[in-house]
């Protein structure tokens, strides 16, 4: 029988059952090695009475530590085999739970790629407010000194240019429903003056007619 490695604590066994198992084996391959030694000298001995029954005694006495070694180690052996198997079964469950960590952890990887992918949609899209006929932007900043191009967010300037572009266009609906008043007005007085225009070329007309007599009275006298 080969003899087991000696333990030390640079050994890698480092669960305490374990370690318990290892020494109980150390003990009984001691133990063991020992009957051994004890049974293979039996023949060498001297033939008296005292030798064989103090040898017996001895074989006797290794061969009972040996059975309560073999007892324990077997014992300790069986629960370390249970403790294995209860680890297999936590690392099971473990592996199980990285497992399905993994997957929510690839699922959301990919609901992010496909929310970037959204968002990239959405900023690359052409939409019709960044075509609507409002001031230009470098106009409004002229105007606006005070929007900063690099603290101001390009939603909010478009915001701000439609607001703006909102007002100038109110002001100009005002200033177009004003004129519009000032040319009724205008429209009417045209519309009396050409009313009193034809009402003095229907004077003009009765009092021509009126004259001519005259005149062809004043041809036959001359």
């Amino acid at each position: 029988m080969s003899p087991l490695p000696p333990f030390s604590n640079t050994t890698t066994i480092t669960a305490p059952h374990l370690q318990l198992v290892h020494s109980t084996s150390l003990t009984t391959q001691q133990t063991c090695l020992a009957l051994l030694t004890l049974t293979s000298t039996a023949p060498a001995l001297p033939t008296s009475e005292d030798a064989p029954s103090s040898l017996s005694l001895e074989i006797s006495r290794a061969t009972k530590d040996l059975h309560n070694h073999m007892a324990m180690l077997r014992g300790q052996n069986r629960e370390a085999l249970m403790g294995a198997r209860r680890t297999r079964a936590l690392t099971a469950d473990a592996r199980a739970e990285v497992d399905t960590l993994h997957l929510q952890l690839a699922n959301l990887r990919y609901e992010m790629e496909h929310l970037r992918g959204e968002i990239l949609g959405c900023e690359g899209f052409d939409h019709k407010y960044l075509h609507l006929p409002v001031v230009p932007e470098e106009e409004f900043k002229t105007l606006f000194p005070e929007w900063d191009p690099f603290e101001s967010e390009d939603d909010e300037l478009m915001r701000a240019r439609i607001k703006f572009e909102h007002s100038e266009r109110e002001a100009l609906e005002q200033e177009r429903q004003a004129l519009l008043k000032d040319k009724q007005v205008l429209v009417a007085k045209n519309k009396r003056r050409r009313e009193g225009l034809a009402g003095l070329d229907k004077e003009l007309e009765g009092f021509v007619d009126a004259v001519k007599p005259i005149q062809k009275l004043f041809e036959q006298e001359y």
